[in-house]
């Protein structure tokens, strides 16, 4: 069984970063691209970033492009986002989310975790 457990949200002043993580488990994790998702307030859940565990090969949404870093440790089954520069746009509820394929192209598993909220404020 899939499973996807993020961690590291919080409040944040606009132009800090963060760290969000995500512990993957139930499939073979080298296997598979990773993605983050957000969804703000009223909004439809928006991909930000997605990384090809196997290639390392990434893709992100012209909306946070040099802001925003995906990675990912597959010794130890983690992907991280990190977010520079913070925005009050950026704040949303962060998901991680295992594809269907070893691609960055692969579409949404649908295996979302809980999700954690970022706030960006002063």
């Amino acid at each position: 069984q899939v499973q996807l457990v993020e961690s590291g949200g919080g409040l944040v002043q606009p132009g800090g970063s963060l760290r969000l993580s995500c512990a993957a488990s139930g499939f073979t994790f080298k296997n598979y691209a990773m993605s983050w998702y957000r969804q703000a307030p009223g909004k439809e859940r928006e991909l930000v970033a997605s990384i090809s565990s196997i290639t390392g090969i990434t893709r992100y949404a012209d909306s946070v492009k040099g802001r925003f870093t995906i990675s990912s440790a597959n010794a130890r089954n983690f992907v991280y986002l990190h977010i520079n520069s913070l925005k009050p746009e950026d704040t949303a509820v962060y998901y991680c989310d295992r594809r269907t394929g070893t691609s960055v192209a692969s579409t949404t598993s649908d295996s979302w975790g809980q999700g954690p909220q970022v706030t960006v404020s002063s």
